[in-house]
């Protein structure tokens, strides 16, 4: 369901009211005396346990709430977190990490490696049923217990030495485990307050401990999330923000009109028409990014159980008159499923440019041959299909834009769904759908994170889409000590999943997103992650 922009008329004459009052109010240094800043999410969060969410927004307000082993650095070049050092052992399988002896909860509890140990075997247990589960199969017997080969959890390659003390093993080596432990799927939690209230904890600001630079202190749902400084976060000295408020509209004019009369300081979330004249007036600015805009098919679900039809569809979408017309933010036409930003084999040119393209943009004449093969010769017997997406204006004109190309182009009608953010999350990860609007933002700077995904049992893959030779090319990438063969085993697992087309690319993700002058500071990961922790509102 959309909100009106009336819902959030008090919300934005109260705020007046108070920007009226910082801007008036200024510190000798130049600084706003009210250093309060005002992001807009663009949805509410589903679920805030890092075991759990599967978001982008989730994960960036996990990031605010908690931190990990290692935070990201310059270049996304992995910095310590909670752990101020570590060591590797020559054959890369064994990792030690130390950790900071000042490392606090919100609540005061001192942060162990005994709460590592018990968040990463909490995220593996079948109980959990973590759809983040596999970010930790690198594991030495991880992925066994996980499905249940092993029950006992002491098997698992992660052990508290001591208090600060923490032995990571893994199964092979991996060359990009550091930039795993900056994913919030791999944060620690206070296990006594887990433990308390196992499904209502990280619902609730009172019980929500993390260890991280801020602290939720309240919650509305479908409006806001209010954050302050954590008081006992080890590096509070670089916390300048008094107050952090998450805002959950996703109904993009309606932020845009907020961020325009200047109660929102910075927005992902902006209508795509509107990108020239926030870009004359200074006020857009882009991140880096590695993230693919696709569609999700369910292969169960005739006829798209069939890869011709599955191919057919994505052949027939003119992928340069969307990044054109509708995103117009410099995205480009995604022809594979790994972006851009990713290097190839020791780093000697990018991925995406070795690979080349999977497949033609706007290959229409092929598509109706598959079409034929397939038995529809006669496209009146073709069925209709739905797409399923999420509350957003720019989902919608991507949605509808592809409905008139398979319409006109191949003569195939579709209907299209929306619904609100958390209601379309529980259909989509339950097999409601037929087709459904999808994003993957990398979790490291690898091909392996656009590509393990989709190998069987993996809690991300909701298309039914499974292939033993897929699983055992990915297989072999995780596990050769050989370079060359790594890659080429990404490459070819690349060129077999556009082949049987389980998911269809549509756009490569730039990141644009708009700030107000008089914010400074913030920081984007190119997986996605916001660093709020060092911003300074000036006088405005």
């Amino acid at each position: 369901m959309k909100k009106s922009l009336w819902i959030w008329l008090p919300i934005i004459a109260a705020l007046l009211i108070g920007t009226v009052v910082f801007a008036k109010t200024t510190a000798k240094n130049g600084m706003a005396k009210g250093q309060v800043l005002n992001y807009n999410l663009a949805l509410d969060p589903e679920s805030l346990d890092p075991a759990k969410s599967v978001s982008i927004e989730e994960f960036r307000v996990e990031y605010a709430s908690f931190e990990g082993l290692a935070t990201f650095g310059e270049g996304d070049v992995p910095r310590p977190g909670v752990a101020e050092k570590w060591q590797i052992t020559p054959d890369g399988k064994t990792y030690t990490f130390y950790l900071r002896k000042n490392a606090k909860w919100s609540n005061g509890d001192p942060v162990t490696a005994r709460d590592f140990e018990y968040a990463w075997k909490r995220l593996l247990n079948p109980s959990t049923a973590s759809p983040n589960a596999s970010t930790l199969f690198y594991l030495k017997n991880a992925e066994d217990y996980n499905n249940g080969k092993i029950k006992d959890a002491d098997q698992v390659g992660v052990k508290a030495k001591d208090n600060y003390t923490l032995v990571v093993t893994l199964s092979a080596p991996c060359s990009y485990f550091l930039g795993l432990t900056i994913n919030p799927a791999l944060y620690p939690v206070n296990r006594k307050t887990v433990e308390a209230g196992p499904d209502k904890w990280a619902g609730n600001p009172e019980t929500y401990i993390g260890n991280g630079p801020f602290k939720m202190t309240h919650w509305t749902h479908h409006e806001k999330l209010e954050f302050v400084p954590n008081p006992y976060y080890w590096n509070k000295s670089r916390v300048k923000l008094q107050k952090l408020v998450f805002y959950a509209i996703e109904e993009q004019s309606t932020a845009l009109t907020m961020f325009d009369t200047d109660q929102i300081d910075l927005s992902d979330e902006l209508p795509q028409p509107e990108l020239p004249r926030l870009t004359a007036a200074g006020l857009v600015k882009y991140s880096p990014s590695i993230g693919t805009y696709y569609y999700m098919l369910n292969t169960k679900k005739p006829p798209l159980n069939d890869p011709r039809v599955r191919k057919a569809l994505a052949l027939a979408i003119d992928r340069s008159q969307i990044v054109k017309y509708i995103t117009k933010g410099g995205e480009k036409p995604a022809l594979g499923f790994v972006p851009y930003g990713i290097p190839d084999a020791n780093a000697k040119g990018v991925f995406r440019q070795v690979g080349g393209s999977c497949y033609a943009d706007n290959e229409v004449a092929q598509a109706k041959k598959l079409l034929a093969e397939a038995g529809y010769s006669d496209i009146k017997k073709f069925p209709a299909l739905e797409i399923l997406y999420n509350t957003s204006e720019t989902h919608k004109q991507i949605a509808e834009v592809i409905q008139q190309m398979w319409h006109d182009k191949l003569g195939i009608n579709t209907t299209l769904v929306n619904q609100e953010s958390k209601v379309f999350l529980q259909s989509r990860s339950q097999g409601n759908f037929q087709i459904a609007r999808s994003s993957w933002i990398g979790d490291y700077v690898d091909p392996m994170t656009f590509l393990d995904i989709w190998a069987a049992g993996d809690n991300n893959n909701y298309t039914n889409w499974t292939n033993g030779q897929y699983d055992k090319l990915i297989d072999t990438a995780k596990t050769t000590m050989n370079s060359k063969i790594r890659y080429q085993a990404m490459h070819n697992a690349e060129k077999l999943l556009m082949d049987q087309m389980p998911i269809i690319p549509i756009y490569f993700y730039t990141r644009p997103y708009i700030i107000k002058p008089w914010v400074k500071g913030v920081r984007y990961s190119a997986v996605g992650l916001v660093d709020f922790s060092g911003v300074i509102i000036h006088a405005h």
